[in-house]
């Protein structure tokens, strides 16, 4: 009798302690709920609707939106993929010698140059983007330097090599696709440099030296121990700069031309001038897509699902 009395408390407990994780996760689920889903099907809705903004939309699951959104914009839309996969692959290269710096080589100066990566999040994303303009336009920084230093040559030079690649126009640096990259690189380098900086930081040196007893080459030791262990670090990092690079558009407004029009840029102004919302809301449901496509099949690809 007295061991039924007892586990009736006990069992109570226990049912209470069952609820606590999922009265602790309801904020978050709430937040996801109102501020992602709620939109979202709400731009998938908005995309199948005709009419137009003095008369009102009905929703009449016209599909031929996204067909005249694609078939119009797809240049646009492919060099907004292009320019994200640039900037991503120079963010890596620049980014991961110095998450490793910052990791293993810093020292007592560790916390001092983690601070300088993130101190462009002092700033607004505007004002950076601004900056590139005194730095790489005619008369800038850039060119006032190289002028003082006599190197206008290796200027000229770099110039006429963006030209013939596809990523200038051979005579300036500024509005031009190398300038839009450019921006794009550095707004989003300390995306890149976080994640691969928690990751290096964990890494076993003692692996690397154990390869090295092993008769690895430097080389080698980075491709078959550091490069497969620092992988999650890689995978958040890409991804944490590719999607926002997708969908950017001022960076291309402020440093590029008529010719580096981005995605971004077209939806803005569906948006908010043309006011043709089904069409906007096709575009950012697209684009939605493809990186919801890219990020499933590049995950898998790098066969972790670890993100830090």
């Amino acid at each position: 009798m007295t061991e039924a009395v007892s586990a009736g408390p006990a069992r109570r407990r226990r049912r209470r302690l069952n609820w606590v994780p999922y009265a602790l996760l309801a904020p978050g689920m709430l937040w996801l709920i109102v501020f992602f889903a709620v939109p979202t099907v709400s731009l998938v809705s908005q995309s199948l609707q005709t009419g137009d903004v003095f008369n009102g939309y009905t929703l009449t699951w016209h599909v031929q939106t996204y067909v005249d959104a694609l078939s119009t914009y797809w240049p646009q839309l492919v060099r907004s993929l292009v320019y994200a996969g640039l900037a991503t692959v120079f963010t890596l290269l620049l980014g991961y010698p110095l998450a490793w710096f910052i990791a293993h080589r810093s020292g007592r100066f560790k916390n001092v140059l983690l601070v300088l990566v993130i101190a462009p999040f002092f700033t607004s994303f505007l004002i950076r983007t601004l900056a590139w303009q005194t730095i790489l336009g005619n008369g800038g920084l850039l060119e006032t330097t190289t002028d003082a230093l006599h190197l206008s040559w290796l200027l000229h030079g770099f110039e006429s090599f963006l030209g013939l690649v596809g990523l200038g126009t051979g005579n300036q640096l500024l509005y031009t696709p190398f300038a839009v990259v450019a921006g794009l690189t550095y707004n989003f380098l300390p995306f890149m440099v976080l994640p691969l900086y928690a990751n290096i930081e964990r890494l076993d040196l003692r692996l690397v030296e154990a390869a090295s007893d092993l008769y690895a080459t430097p080389a080698s030791a980075f491709r078959k121990v550091i490069w497969p262990l620092s992988l999650p670090g890689v995978v958040a990092g890409t991804l944490l700069t590719f999607i926002p690079a997708a969908g950017d558009y001022i960076n291309s407004v402020l440093l590029g031309s008529t010719q580096t029009v981005m995605i971004g840029q077209v939806i803005d102004s569906q948006f908010l001038r043309v006011l043709n919302y089904p069409l906007a809301a096709a575009l950012s449901v697209s684009l939605m897509a493809l990186i919801i496509t890219f990020v499933t099949v590049y995950v898998r690809r790098a066969g972790t699902e670890e993100l830090v």
